[in-house]
């Protein structure tokens, strides 16, 4: 019986084609096993560069290409171009077999061809040094590349020559090229493919083995009915496919908690919802997939159900985020809490302050009773004298420490008399419930953006997991750290040394918005949670598009009226409404932006409104972009007056540490907002620009 397999390509190009021809291409598919069976419709290329390549008659005016099998019964569709165009395309294209990772390779050897005799001309003139000159060949065939990429590579003299290469170079191989350019070793190299790489010899002859091995480009569908599902979500890439280095984090037993991390875009919450899915099918108990928001947690609800459709997995997965859980152990405890508002807050920490007459702001007995009393649970005078204090800044002599603990002693005493709880303590309460019981209400935890989780937030999720194999799994990147919240991973008693795999890849943003943003976090030094330094250098996208669009204005009235026309700009260029997203610091400026959009008759709607539909462009600070993102993007207001914003950074008089840390992430929140873009970025300003922009104008 045949099997028919569907490349990424393909699926990426179906999203493209007119729904007349969408409904044809799902009408011949659908009927393509008795049709294949029967011997109909497939018919061979004349002129094709491999014998194998076959087409398909979709219309009168449209062919698809089809890779037959040697031997076996799978056959792989491969593109669905007009007549000429599908012709053209099969006699430029050949595949190929990675001799390293044993994986399939479409690529343009037509144009590969090309550029080869063209390097080989200009090196009669190249006096400078050649970009691989220091890897050996036999290094190169490691990594997999095959003796015509070697030989194109050997004829590299610039950085641009490989860049120009990517459309038409084997992606794999043009990735290992990219690596090695951008100064990594061949074993750095080597690691970085490491999931993909095989252990054994490859036969580069079996191309039928390769399609099988393919699963991050290839996807075998089982019958009419999971077909038909695929070509109802194109867009959700995601769910069907995962590069090798995901699909092992995704597999993988690990002795305990892991972790994965990577730059914006590089697919750790697809590993992370993945990953759910993989431990609630072991059967083994239910699965929690937690966040620090309920924006967030409601993503991943949806992505759990578009994930698990039609399966049984999702009655074994919970899905909340942690603030929401912890009020439900402590309301089955004591009852629906009582809760202090942050102005009335606010207000207990000054009372305290005018009756104790000491020298210290609400703000930062807040913070220090959260980032030292609380996150190391401490509960006496003598405990906060030897608590730690990194990352505070001030320091604090006997007196003032004996003053501070006063404070936080009077503090907690007055929400007790007055039967008041914060956040806080209502998961530290429900934290010593947890603790306290045998049983815990998961078997495995799966933790996303776990850079933004609090020290208390951590101690309460350990308490609800047993300690065992696979029982917490996080990801995050600390570059997006956007909340004030730095914890030590093994002093919480979570120790992921080890068990940690990164990602390079971007999938989402194109290479030209990566740079550009990146170029905002250049140089930052970021702590990992592990007590280390985090880098994400090495980040790198695959895909190329327009550059980011930066632009000041004279006032705001002339910016706001440049966003809602290039917001219509997009709009008249065929992109959705729902695919358009505006990032800005404030509420405030949303909603004016808001009224601009809405004059000129541009839908819109605000993310911070569960009410809203999202028909129209979603307008959000940039607090509330996290996790989501968008075709096109506006960045609004980026003044020096907005980022950073004044009432979040601490004075650099009261706390020089915490004010760098407060500009660290401030720059953390727009590097977060700009890299939400899929394929355009516009980032304005009125008057002056933010200083994180000055390098980059």
């Amino acid at each position: 019986m045949a099997t028919l397999a569907i490349d990424k390509g393909f699926l990426l190009d179906f999203t493209k084609l007119e729904s007349t021809v969408q409904a044809r291409v799902t009408e011949v598919f659908e009927k393509f096993d008795s049709a294949t069976h029967s011997g109909l419709h497939l018919e061979k290329i004349k002129n094709a560069r491999n014998p194998l390549f076959r087409s398909i008659r979709i219309t009168q005016f449209w062919r698809g290409i089809v890779l037959a099998p040697k031997n076996g019964d799978t056959y792989t569709l491969l593109k669905v171009l007009p007549h000429d165009d599908a012709y053209v395309w099969a006699e430029r294209r050949d595949v190929s077999v990675n001799q390293a990772t044993g994986g399939i390779e479409v690529r343009d050897d037509a144009a590969l061809d090309e550029q080869l005799a063209h390097l080989d001309h200009e090196s009669e003139n190249v006096s400078a040094s050649y970009l691989f000159e220091h890897v050996k060949d036999n290094e190169l065939a490691r990594l997999g590349l095959d003796e015509k990429a070697i030989r194109f590579a050997r004829l590299l003299a610039e950085d641009s020559q490989l860049d120009a290469a990517q459309p038409y170079f084997p992606t794999i191989q043009w990735q290992v090229l990219y690596g090695l350019a951008a100064g990594m070793t061949p074993d750095e190299v080597w690691s970085d493919l490491g999931a993909e790489i095989l252990d054994g010899p490859v036969d580069t002859d079996d191309l039928d083995a390769a399609i099988k091995r393919s699963s991050d480009r290839v996807l075998l569908v089982d019958g009419p009915a999971e077909m038909m599902a695929v070509f109802a979500h194109p867009f959700a890439l995601w769910r069907i496919y995962l590069h090798p280095a995901q699909r092992a984090a995704v597999d993988a037993t690990y002795r305990g908690p892991a972790r994965v991390t990577g730059g914006p875009g590089t697919g750790k919450t697809v590993v992370a919802l993945h990953r759910a899915r993989r431990l609630a099918e072991r059967g083994e108990g239910q699965v929690l997939v937690t966040t620090f928001t309920s924006t967030l947690s409601d993503s991943l609800g949806e992505g759990i159900e578009l994930l698990a459709e039609g399966s049984d997995v999702t009655s074994r997965i919970d899905v909340q985020h942690v603030d929401r859980l912890a009020h439900r152990v402590f309301r089955d405890v004591h009852g629906s809490p009582h809760m202090v508002s942050s102005a009335d807050e606010k207000k207990l920490w000054r009372s305290i302050i005018d009756d104790l007459d000491i020298d210290f702001t609400e703000a930062f007995l807040g913070e220090e009773w959260r980032q030292v009393v609380l996150a190391q649970r401490v509960s006496s005078a003598t405990e906060y004298l030897a608590a730690k204090r990194t990352g505070r800044g001030r320091r604090l002599g006997a007196t003032q420490k004996a003053q501070v603990w006063q404070a936080v002693w009077e503090f907690e005493e007055a929400l007790k008399t007055r039967a008041l709880h914060t956040h806080e303590t209502v998961r530290r309460e429900a934290t010593k419930i947890l603790e306290q019981r045998d049983y815990k209400p998961y078997r495995h935890i799966v933790v996303d953006e776990a850079q933004d989780l609090s020290p208390d937030q951590w101690r309460f999720l350990r308490a609800a997991v047993p300690e065992a194999s696979d029982d917490l799994f996080l990801a995050g990147d600390t570059h997006q750290r956007i909340y004030n919240n730095h914890v030590s991973l093994r002093e919480l008693g979570i120790k992921v040394t080890g068990r940690s795999n990164r990602l390079s890849i971007n999938y989402r943003t194109t290479a030209e918005i990566l740079r550009w943003s990146l170029g905002l976090i250049q140089g930052c030094r970021i702590d990992d949670m592990n007590d280390q330094f985090d880098s994400i250098a090495g980040c790198r996208s695959d895909i190329h598009g327009d550059h980011p669009a930066v632009r000041g204005f004279g006032t705001r009235d002339v910016e706001f009226a440049f966003i809602a026309d290039k917001v219509q700009e997009w709009i008249e260029s065929g992109i959705a409404p729902s695919e358009i997203g505006i990032a800005v610091r404030s509420k405030k400026i949303g909603e004016s932006l808001a009224g601009v959009l809405t004059k000129q008759g541009i839908p819109n709607s605000d993310l911070s409104d569960s009410r809203n539909g999202n028909d129209g462009v979603s307008i959000g600070t940039m607090h509330r972009m996290k996790g989501l993102e968008f075709r096109c993007l506006a960045v609004g207001a980026a003044t020096s007056k907005q980022i950073p914003a004044p009432y979040a950074v601490t004075p650099v008089s009261e706390d020089e540490h915490s004010h760098e840390r407060d500009v660290q992430r401030e720059r953390s929140l727009l590097f977060v907002a700009c890299t939400r873009a899929r394929e355009q970025l516009s980032v304005t300003w009125h008057g002056e620009p933010s200083p994180f922009l000055t390098p980059l104008i």
